[in-house]
């Protein structure tokens, strides 16, 4: 039987698809920003996939659910090219590279991490790392912060962290209530209010919990389903929930998790994968990778049906509001908190300054910042 030629051009569309988001998975260093820029830069500049005003509409209805951005706007860009296989195609070619990357570095994390030379390169990236989240802390907060409203929100989320309040709790209060405050015109039930005020005695119990593979499979589902803004966003659920509640990792393994993330290609979820090696295995790394990315999948299949009611709902556009001021102000907390295990002397202390204003000044990418700051670990480390 003769291949149809829409059957070749589909088959063709495949291929092209795969190709693309799987050299990007091994090449989009740089986070979040740098991965829709890229991106960017191949489907509307060269290959001419979609138009820049599709293309923002992708990005756009990226930003309104929740997951990694980048990674989504990937799957949205294939289910546009090429439909449902295209989605799955893009998605998985785009994480795959990164996973695997993780892995092999976790494998050697485990090997020689607490060797003095691998303690010295970790010495060196832990400020570079800190520095990388305070400037995605700054860029953030001038689109996060829209009023006083979302400034009085951030600050809450902050104080609430601090006080053991469960993250997910956080946003959702933080989302009602400026959903509800952004539309007051619109209702005369401000007395509403009130029933979030029961939420604010659901906390976080603190105890140590035996590990088991199903349990790191649901804590991570958990955090692909509700995660809203930056990737830098999951700082604050894995200490809540990997340090804090279960108390399988330690902080220090945790920025160690975030470093990984950073100096790998393609996605920053990707920490998922070190954490679930860490804490068993190749199994863990397989099921924890598949729990934080499997939602995305789901979310954007789900999305294509409701995009405009999304986009166009002063509702939904005030709930998100509210979600991204909260996520913003975990952001800062989280890091106040790891600040004090990664900045512990005068060197890496002047290592975040210098790197924050060369990130500022400059916009020089991250991966070359951690590779300058793992010289500078190894440096100390040898004399």
């Amino acid at each position: 039987m003769q291949t149809q030629p829409s059957e070749i051009s589909r088959r063709s569309r495949l291929i092209e698809v795969a190709a693309l988001f799987l050299r990007l998975g091994f090449t989009a260093f740089g986070g979040p920003a740098a991965h829709i820029a890229i991106m960017r830069n191949e489907v509307v500049k060269r290959h001419k996939w979609v138009t820049d005003q599709e293309f923002l509409d992708l990005f756009g209805t990226a930003n309104l659910i929740p997951g990694p951005t980048s990674t989504e706007t990937a799957i949205y860009l294939g289910y546009r090219r090429v439909g449902w296989m295209g989605l799955v195609l893009a998605g998985a070619c785009f994480i795959l590279p990164a996973m695997l990357i993780v892995m092999i570095l976790s494998w050697a994390y485990i090997r020689y991490g607490t060797t003095p030379w691998a303690s010295g390169i970790l010495y060196g990236i832990m400020p570079v790392v800190m520095a990388i989240i305070a400037q995605a802390l700054w860029g953030l907060g001038t689109k996060a912060v829209k009023n006083w409203l979302t400034g009085v929100i951030g600050v809450c989320a902050v104080i609430l962290y601090m006080l053991g309040i469960n993250i997910l709790i956080i946003l959702l209060a933080a989302g009602l209530i400026v959903m509800l405050g952004e539309n007051f015109s619109r209702i005369k039930m401000i007395p509403m209010l009130g029933l979030l005020l029961p939420l604010a005695g659901l906390n976080l119990l603190t105890f140590s919990t035996p590990f088991n593979l199903t349990l790191l499979f649901l804590n991570f589902l958990k955090i692909g389903a509700t995660l809203y803004g930056s990737g830098y966003v999951l700082l604050a659920y894995l200490r809540s929930d990997f340090v804090l509640r279960l108390g399988w990792l330690t902080d220090k393994q945790l920025i160690d998790a975030i470093v990984i993330g950073q100096i790998t290609p393609g996605p920053v979820f990707t920490t998922a994968t070190f954490i679930g090696y860490l804490l068993g295995g190749i199994p863990g790394a397989l099921i924890a990778t598949l729990g934080i990315f499997l939602p995305s999948f789901i979310f954007v299949g789900i999305s294509g049906f409701f995009i405009k009611w999304i986009r166009n709902s002063v509702w939904a556009s005030g709930f998100l509001d509210g979600v991204n001021a909260a996520s913003l102000g975990l952001m800062l907390a989280v890091s106040i908190q790891l600040a004090s295990t990664a900045l512990i002397d005068p060197i890496t202390i002047a290592v975040a300054l210098i790197c924050l204003i060369i990130l500022i000044r400059f916009q020089t990418n991250s991966t070359w910042l951690i590779a300058g700051g793992a010289l500078i670990g190894l440096f100390h480390t040898i004399f």
